[in-house]
């Protein structure tokens, strides 16, 4: 498998074809999954900081792959991935921002012009909009075109993706660091990380209890039109949010130990998953719920039995930043549904 199947900013674009009110629960030892209730989609919008940030420049980093970059001017910002794209404008830098990959779909950013689809960067579409600095992952490619973008002399900082909720904010204060707004990062990191605890704290007791029968979810990727189906182990890059959420990554704790495995009806019935989680676009894919069920060996899951499937947008899902804390609130509430 690729590496960027890991990371949901990455492989959204690789193989893309194409808030509030958590439920509560009585408190019995063994909180199950409801049937998902059904809900208006929230905007696809980011949250800017209230207050824009001073920059303070020039600011050296060092780069993920090594190399100290200073950056003199915020002036003209390409972030080359998704997750990225949103801390920016999450931060309030939104303005100075010129481009985006394709995966960062969220209305304030989706009429900048697309140089990069993640591991699809033009290196001459980027350098034709004169950026001031450039924001990658080291997941971000291809090599030549970095470094083609490097060698144009442009500030060029690479960062280590997120793969779980530990990484939410430093890599929040990294970003930020890099582009001289540091007192913004830490600003947006105390906000996200109260917002995430605040979601925990409304998980129905019964999946808090140290000795509660946690609802088991696997994690599927789809790409049906590809005939890409693939179930999540413990690389997948979801079993933070899972857990998060008072679940067991199904995948994971089935003893699937690399990132992503390709679906078979003795995985499935192993990992034994109550409930099914897809990316809103991979679901569609396959024709929504009715499709999923025809993929061998899903039916027979006690999720499939109950048509228990969970879906979040692809392009934050697993992105790990200023929106963890929605994505986590989705969770909840498809997993213990509307309990009044």
């Amino acid at each position: 498998m690729p590496r960027s199947l890991r990371m949901a900013g990455a492989w959204a674009a690789a193989l893309a074809l194409g808030l509030t009110g958590c439920g509560t629960s009585g408190g019995g030892a063994d909180a199950q999954p409801r049937k998902a209730p059904t809900h208006a989609a929230a905007p696809d919008r980011v949250e800017p900081l209230k207050t824009p940030p001073e920059a303070e420049l020039p600011a050296t980093v060092t780069s993920a792959d090594g190399h100290k970059v200073t950056v003199k001017d915020t002036s003209r910002i390409v972030p080359l991935t998704g997750g990225l794209n949103e801390i920016v404008f999450t931060l309030g830098l939104g303005e100075r921002v010129v481009a985006r990959d394709i995966t960062a779909t969220f209305e304030q950013a989706e009429k900048l012009p697309v140089v990069t689809r993640a591991h699809d960067v033009s290196a001459e579409s980027v350098l034709s909009l004169r950026p001031t600095v450039v924001l990658a992952d080291t997941t971000t490619g291809p090599a030549e075109a970095i470094d083609q973008i490097r060698d144009a002399g442009v500030p060029l900082v690479v960062f280590d993706p997120a793969k779980g909720l530990e990484d939410v904010g430093p890599r929040i204060e990294a970003v930020a660091k890099a582009l001289g707004a540091g007192k913004a990062g830490a600003e947006l990191t105390e906000r996200t990380e109260k917002r995430i605890a605040a979601v925990q704290k409304g998980i129905p007791s019964g999946a808090r209890a140290k000795n509660a029968k946690k609802p088991r979810v696997a994690f599927l990727y789809l790409r049906g039109s590809a005939s890409v189906y693939l179930l999540g182990g413990r690389e997948s890059g979801a079993s933070s949010l899972l857990e998060a959420a008072g679940a067991v990554d199904a995948g994971k704790e089935s003893g699937l130990t690399k990132d992503f495995t390709a679906i078979t009806s003795e995985a499935l019935a192993k990992a034994a998953p109550d409930a099914i989680l897809v990316m809103t676009k991979g679901l569609e894919s396959v024709d929504g719920v009715d499709g999923l069920l025809k993929v061998p060996g899903v039916a027979e899951t006690p999720a499939g039995l109950d048509r228990r499937v969970l879906s979040v947008d692809d392009g934050v899902l697993l992105n790990y930043g200023p929106r963890t804390d929605q994505v986590l609130d989705s969770l909840v509430e498809q997993l213990y549904g509307d309990t009044e």
